[in-house]
C-alpha cells in the first residue's frame, strides 16, 4: 500500500470554493483502480494550505489514473484554486513497531 501526500495552497479568500468543488471531486477516487479512499485536512496554522492524503495499491495504479478522464476531471475541480503547482510525493508502508 502506498500513502500519496500532497501538501496544497489554495489561493487565500478562495478556501470556502476550493471545499465545495473538493468535495464533488474526492467521490471520484472512490471510482478509482487500485485507490483506497482520499481525504483533505485543513492545516490549523495557516487556512489556506491543506494536506491531501491518498491511499494506492501500488504507485503504478496512481499513475495509471493519472492517464484517465476522471483524473482529468479531478484536475478540472480542484486546481484551479492551487496557487502553484503541488509536489506530489508517495511513503510505504508504517514501520514496523
Amino acid at each position: 500500500m502506498m500513502l500519496e501526500h500532497v501538501v496544497v495552497a489554495v489561493t487565500p479568500g478562495r478556501e470556502d470554493e476550493f471545499e465545495a468543488s473538493a468535495r464533488q471531486a474526492l467521490p471520484i477516487l472512490d471510482t478509482a483502480a487500485g485507490c483506497f479512499g482520499g481525504e483533505f485536512r485543513r492545516q490549523e496554522e495557516d487556512g489556506s494550505l491543506y494536506l491531501l492524503l491518498i491511499r494506492w495499491s501500488t504507485i503504478e495504479a496512481h499513475m495509471a489514473w493519472r492517464e484517465t478522464e476522471d483524473f482529468q476531471r479531478w484536475r478540472e475541480l480542484t486546481h484551479p484554486f492551487y496557487v502553484e503547482r503541488p509536489v506530489v510525493t508517495h511513503f510505504h508502508e508504517p514501520l514496523a513497531r
